[in-house]
């Protein structure tokens, strides 16, 4: 058999475990997988082409190793989840961790939101007060968040992304007014500690996934407002160029994970630092086309790279949170 030059990334495997599995038993499984996963997986799907029996052997024996190396199966408390998460990542890390997983999960106000449209949700909570959007965003996904958050007034942007830096905890009854809004229950009894949502990471990452022609001024106005908490913002804001610190390792899992037109996209404008980085973490022959093909690329529009360093840094969030690859620290760069 001819060795397979371009081997599949997690997400090209699940989707063609699923598709070997037959319509049924893909469509029980994608009953379970949030809107981000089943995009990812029906995109895969599509693209996958030409399916050999031997991809199709190969992605089941790996299934089959990781099941069998698997011991939490069955088991579905929240007990088991602190404990899974606390001994993992050590009681602070997990903290609110924890609390995101288990509000989540109890939350089907909050699910429905994430298989909306952004326009949909702008417009459902655009009149709201300004602290309980802000609490919104905080519980979206980042990237999510960032496109609502664009979405609304221009004069309101500012205000709220300040609002969800400075969160530190929502209480129980601050939650009962989100299930008004949303007409969900969203969480159970008055004595659920506060969850830590929100703060100076959330509005950091939100602010990641906004274009610079639109963050820049965000940026500028609550620098106006509160110039600390501006360079706290600034300081954990994580963009394309960090990722120079990114270990080899944790390069090369990013790289299976994104397409070859991404890459080409993001790496138009970068320093050679960064680009000589990647080019080392790929074979010698990837590394050859890609030169040639950054080279031979027409003029780009800026708004089409930092679309795909965007997509990028977004992936390797998710491997991040994965627990995958380690990010480095943030920085103040600015795109080029």
């Amino acid at each position: 058999m001819a060795e397979n030059t371009n081997p599949l990334s997690r997400s090209q495997k699940a989707s063609l475990l699923l598709l070997a599995v037959g319509q049924e038993r893909a469509a029980a499984v994608l009953k379970h997988m949030g809107p981000k996963e089943v995009q990812a997986i029906g995109s895969n799907m599509a693209q996958l082409g030409t399916i050999r029996s031997e991809m199709v052997d190969e992605v089941l024996e790996e299934f089959i190793v990781e099941i069998k190396n698997e011991t939490g199966l069955g088991l579905d408390s929240d007990e088991y989840i602190r404990n899974m998460l606390t001994n993992a990542l050590g009681a602070d890390k997990a903290g609110s961790i924890i609390d995101r997983i288990l509000l989540g999960a109890n939350s089907k106000g909050i699910e429905q939101l994430k298989w909306m449209d952004t326009r949909s949700i702008a417009d459902l909570i655009r009149l709201e007060h300004p602290q309980i959007i802000a609490i919104i965003l905080s519980l979206l996904d980042a990237d999510q968040a960032a496109n609502v958050l664009t979405l609304l007034p221009q004069g309101m942007r500012s205000d709220i992304l300040m609002r969800v830096a400075t969160l530190e905890g929502v209480q129980p009854a601050a939650l009962r007014e989100l299930d008004d809004i949303m007409e969900k229950q969203l969480t159970g009894s008055d004595g659920v500690k506060s969850s830590q949502i929100g703060g100076i990471d959330a509005a950091a990452n939100i602010l990641n996934f906004i274009e610079s022609a639109i963050s820049e001024p965000m940026m500028q106005d609550i620098n106006d407002a509160n110039t600390d908490l501006a360079q706290r913002i600034q300081d954990k804001m994580f963009i394309f160029g960090d990722l120079i610190n990114v270990d080899d390792r944790g390069i090369q899992t990013l790289l299976r994970e994104v397409s070859t037109d991404q890459l080409l996209l993001a790496l138009r404008g970068v320093d050679g630092g960064l680009r000589d980085k990647v080019f080392a973490n790929m074979s010698r022959r990837a590394a050859e086309m890609l030169r040639d093909d950054l080279e031979a690329a027409p003029p780009t529009r800026l708004s089409e790279v930092e679309a795909a360093q965007k997509d990028i840094l977004s992936i390797a969030k998710r491997l991040a949170d994965a627990g995958e690859i380690a990010l480095g620290g943030g920085g103040g760069d600015e795109f080029v």
